[in-house]
């Protein structure tokens, strides 16, 4: 934008402040300095010779008005000073009229300025700003229905999208400083290259915050990781996806749940960011069921699986055990089946409750089958409180489980099948690799129950490992 020298004020008539400084508009334009006024909604105020119609908001956009007035010196085409509100030392510095506003009060606050009322910022963003959508757009006649557009392009999971229009991508831009371009990977199974602005498409659709996006951003980085094999999960006939576990201070701030119904309905952050992943996978890397994904049974949470850890706990957090920075956030992806509830509402000592996770934890896939799969053991309140009061660490208990869930090797092998090449005579398998049993604290104080959420093949030329990314700003 083009300025001249002099000054510029930024009003609007529905302001009280500026009513108030009329009079000082009409004092700088007597003194004989140049003053331009744009004004934002009444065209008639106020009553100086050079006032503009700024309806449109351009001039506002363009000198970035955040609150009006605002008075701002230009020299040589630049701005070199602004004051916002009125406060009459700061516009006597600017305009060099000492006595000026000397019958109005010393200082009033502004108003908000229209355009950057809620959703006038990124619609003045996509027409004055130098935002540009590298995605396809396809336009949707004013007859259809965007909902059903979207089920119509097979965009949706079997629910309703929020359509990713080009103001609500610029919104959830917003949320991150990287770059729209930015590359993060290839998804499978078709190795479509995943920009930042497809991941924020896909948060749209899922209907995200934009300031969940960084978190939805890292997630994906961590799925796209060779280690977490998210090709191989999807064509898997198990029931298996990914499931994402957020640390740090994020969780807080994003409104995450890791308290009641840590598993459940009900949290905005914790549904979409879970299911943001899921689309991206679906419409980017066209991981779609029946097709790429060859999931035989499947299970709820491929729509959506995403919870926080409780970080308030003698424990240390999952993030940090897996080389996360204290004070810093993280997400691990996890590969996912279906969660086994554990009650033990009697064992007061921790080799009881033991005792009994190690139980249901010897069922995973099948009794008699060891090293299949890892494990993610989500330790409720009531029963970490249990391992708490007695100071068992968590590498106690992953310890513990590890040794009581052993199965002797005669009893290795499926129905009919002894088994006994694999693991003859009295010698004891481990249930789950070294590494392969992840504890975590999470659920609502209520209630004596842990939950036990297996997953897929363990690592192996077509396994998966857990993945574990910082998130960026």
């Amino acid at each position: 934008m083009n300025l001249d020298d002099g000054l510029i004020a930024v009003v609007k008539r529905d302001c009280p402040t500026c009513l108030l400084i009329e009079p000082v508009l009409q004092a700088i334009e007597q003194s004989g300095q140049p003053l331009t006024v744009y004004t934002q909604d009444d065209p008639a105020f106020p009553d100086v010779r050079q006032r503009r119609d700024d309806r449109d908001l351009e001039c506002s956009y363009r000198l970035a008005i955040e609150t009006v007035p605002t008075l701002i010196r230009v020299v040589d085409g630049a701005e070199q000073a602004r004051t916002v509100g009125w406060a009459r030392d700061e516009w006597a510095s600017l305009t060099g009229i000492e006595d000026i506003g000397v019958d109005l009060p010393s200082t009033r606050p502004g108003c908000g300025s229209k355009s950057v009322e809620p959703h006038i910022a990124e619609q003045l963003a996509l027409r004055y700003g130098d935002f540009t959508v590298v995605s396809r757009r396809i336009e949707v006649s004013a007859l259809e229905d965007d909902i059903e557009y979207c089920f119509d392009r097979g965009w949706s999971d079997g629910l309703p999208v929020v359509p990713p229009t080009e103001a609500r991508l610029y919104r959830m831009l917003q949320g991150t400083q990287r770059e729209p371009g930015e590359v993060l990977g290839e998804v499978p199974p078709n190795l479509v290259a995943l920009t930042v602005e497809k991941v924020a498409l896909n948060a749209v659709m899922a209907g995200c915050r934009p300031e969940y996006l960084p978190v939805v951003l890292a997630a994906v980085e961590a799925a796209l990781d060779p280690a977490f094999c998210l090709h191989g999960l999807l064509a898997t006939t198990w029931f298996s996806g990914p499931m994402i576990v957020v640390n740090g201070p994020i969780r807080e701030a994003i409104g995450m749940n890791w308290r009641g119904n840590v598993f459940g309905q009900g949290n905005r952050a914790n549904a979409t960011i879970g299911r943001a992943l899921q689309l991206v996978v679906r419409n980017v890397g066209g991981g779609r069921p029946r097709e790429a994904d060859q999931s035989t049974f499947g299970h709820p949470g491929k729509y959506t699986f995403c919870f926080a850890e409780d970080e308030a706990t003698p424990w240390q957090s999952l993030g940090e055990e897996r080389g996360i920075a204290a004070g810093k956030s993280s997400v691990t992806v996890f590969s996912g089946d279906g969660v086994q509830g554990v009650v033990d509402q009697q064992s007061r000592e921790p080799q009881g409750l033991i005792d009994s996770i190690a139980g249901s934890l010897r069922a995973v896939n099948h009794v008699q089958i060891a090293n299949a799969a890892d494990v993610v053991v989500v330790i409720g309140p009531e029963h970490g409180r249990v391992f708490d009061q007695a100071g068992w660490s968590k590498a106690d208990v992953t310890a513990a489980l590890h040794e009581h869930t052993r199965i002797p090797g005669k009893d290795l092998g499926m129905g009919g099948d002894t088994a006994q090449d694999a693991a003859p005579g009295p010698q004891r398998v481990q249930k789950f690799r070294p590494g392969g049993l992840q504890l975590i604290r999470a659920g609502g104080d209520a209630g004596l129950f842990s939950a036990i959420i297996p997953g897929w093949l363990m690592k192996g030329p077509l396994g998966t490992d857990p993945v574990t990314k910082e998130i960026r700003p």
